[in-house]
């Protein structure tokens, strides 16, 4: 088991920043794939980004784009999403996810390739 903890969600401003994290504990060696995803009111699940729990390749959705990063502290299981310039349509409840599978690029966005998931952190954001 995965056990994780988002926290750094708010209310902020457009054009201001936050930034999120996730606090991975539990059998953390399993992980090979980490992403955030965030669901807008009335809307569905939405992938945001993702990146590999050993390496630094990432994967940004195309709406998101040039405006979040995503990274990870490794000696503390912690990972982070840097979200700037943020819109009004980014509000939305993000969760963090970790997958154990070898996840092809073409299916990262999808939930199904994912084990674990956080409880969300709720993001605000006023015009």
């Amino acid at each position: 088991q995965v056990q994780l903890v988002e926290s750094g969600g708010g209310l902020v401003q457009a054009g201001g920043s936050l930034r999120l994290s996730c606090a991975a504990s539990g059998r953390t060696f399993s992980i090979t794939l980490v992403a955030w995803f965030r669901r807008a009111p009335g809307k569905e699940r939405e992938f945001v980004a993702a990146r590999g729990w050993s390496s630094t390749s990432t994967y940004v959705a195309g709406s998101v784009k040039d405006r979040v990063t995503i990274s990870r502290d490794n000696a503390k299981n912690t990972m982070f999403l840097q979200m700037n310039n943020l819109k009004p349509e980014d509000t939305a409840v993000y969760y963090c996810a970790t997958s154990r599978r070898s996840v092809p690029s073409a299916t990262i966005g999808k939930p199904d390739e994912y084990d674990y998931w956080g409880q969300g952190t709720q993001v605000t954001v006023s015009s």
